[in-house]
């Protein structure tokens, strides 16, 4: 299977020698459907009137839809070459562009269901908007990548599992735990002053690109003799006034728990509903209907959707509604665990329109394993770890990769449900998958 950049190993630096070109709000990417704009949501925490103007946005100035991103960010496709000032102007408005020299690199993922359901583990919501704020102040962070990710995890282990750069989880009592790329050189500084921690690991981490003079974008992509450690953080953290210790290696094994879709009983007598948008993709009736239920959202990076604060006694005929209108609501659902990229007609690139490809065979290609329809061998947007079956379009039909089996090459469509079937119960890699994607 192939690695992306972020998990490359060390041994083998990637090398750039250009800056990132990442979409943002103002930097439109030139597609083939028409311009791409990505809305970064820091947390994927969004409150009910900007969501409204998201879908404005994408029915005035684009072609009706919003994608979800595996960061929890939106994505407005279809838009014109001119419309550029209008959709700043409506950002701007709805507050999703709190600091437009930065708008690329808040880049913010958390645990969804932090503080909504009955674990019990600690919120770590309110780090989010703090890490933002620092972000958008910090003259240095302007220099992040647009792929430099920050994850905050409350100690479930779903957003720690997406190789961001810079992690943070509570430990403990008043505690977080905090590294930059390697988990074994981790640092403990107190809740209170972990966003500002974080921070200063993505400026610890800006300080080793030019020390190595590289064009890094990421954590992992630094050479070994530059990679980020521990003790220097530490070092750099207590210079700024942050008390910081070298962490023990972690003894604990975190399971990744991400939101199952369906009603998830919450701590205060409220439930949050959880869906997913099949392929990541709304239209924005769809879209309007889960910002109208209760006026927050949160966006997940599994391109879901957590709805929090709906009363108990409405909550099975809120779903309900929900799945009538198309999102997915239960976990057992064949859509559950299928991405793709864009595909034909958006992206040049392609080779095939996956996302019609999936749609014709999905229901029939049920099974445990995660599968990822590509147009390319870019595959954008395929999920992290091995454990998925990689559709890739070539000329010949669909090329079948899955870990630990030799490819099926140039797949042809009336055998397309069939072989991705037998794939997704692949046995030898089945019992290695977390219970949440077994289900």
């Amino acid at each position: 299977m192939p690695q992306s950049p972020s998990a490359a190993s060390r041994d083998e630096p990637v090398i750039r020698d250009r800056g990132d070109a990442c979409p943002g709000a103002l930097r439109l990417h030139a597609a083939d459907d028409g311009f791409l704009a990505r809305v970064r949501i820091p947390g994927g925490m969004l409150g009910g009137a900007a969501a409204l103007l998201l879908a404005d946005a994408a029915d005035r100035l684009g072609d009706g839809h919003l994608d979800l991103t595996s960061r929890g960010n939106v994505q407005l496709r279809g838009l014109g070459e001119s419309c550029g000032g209008e959709l700043a102007g409506l950002l701007a408005g709805a507050g999703l562009l709190p600091a437009p020299t930065h708008e690329r690199v808040r880049n913010i993922v958390s645990s969804p269901l932090a503080g909504l359901d009955r674990l019990g583990l600690p919120d770590v919501s309110p780090w989010v908007a703090e890490l933002d704020a620092l972000l958008c102040a910090s003259d240095a962070a302007a220099g992040l990548s647009g792929r430099f990710l920050f994850a905050l995890d409350d100690g479930r282990g779903d957003v720690t599992s997406l190789a961001a750069d810079v992690n943070l989880v509570p430990d403990g009592d008043d505690r977080a735990r905090l590294w930059a790329g390697d988990p074994r050189e981790a640092v403990l500084v107190s809740s209170q002053d972990a966003p500002r921690a974080a921070l200063a690991a993505a400026e610890y981490f800006l300080d080793a690109v030019r020390e190595a003079g590289t064009r890094a974008w990421r954590v992992a992509e630094l050479p070994p003799e530059h990679a980020l450690s521990g003790a220097r953080l530490a070092q750099r953290l207590a210079d700024a006034g942050v008390c910081a210790a070298v962490a023990a290696t972690d003894p604990s094994a975190r399971s990744v728990r991400t939101p199952e879709p369906g009603i998830v009983p919450g701590p205060d007598g409220t439930v949050s509903l959880s869906v997913l948008a099949p392929l990541g993709r709304l239209g924005t009736a769809q879209w309007r209907r889960l910002a109208a239920l209760t006026g927050r959202v949160r966006l997940t990076p599994w391109r879901g959707i957590v709805v929090p604060g709906v009363p108990g006694h409405v909550a099975a005929a809120a779903l309900a509604g929900l799945a009538e209108a198309g999102l997915v609501t239960a976990p057992d659902s064949p859509w559950r665990s299928v991405t793709a990229c864009t595909g034909k007609p958006g992206c040049a690139k392609a080779l095939a329109d996956v996302r019609a490809d999936a749609r014709a065979v999905t229901e029939r290609a049920r099974g445990p394993l995660a599968v990822h329809w590509s147009g390319c061998e870019r595959r954008c947007g395929h999920p992290r770890g091995s454990a998925w079956v990689d559709l890739v379009a070539t000329p010949a039909g669909y090329d079948l990769h899955v870990e630990g089996r030799a490819p099926r090459r140039g797949v042809p469509e009336h055998e397309l449900a069939a072989a991705l079937a037998d794939a997704r119960h692949a046995d030898h890699v089945r019992h290695n998958l977390p219970d949440s994607v077994q289900k």
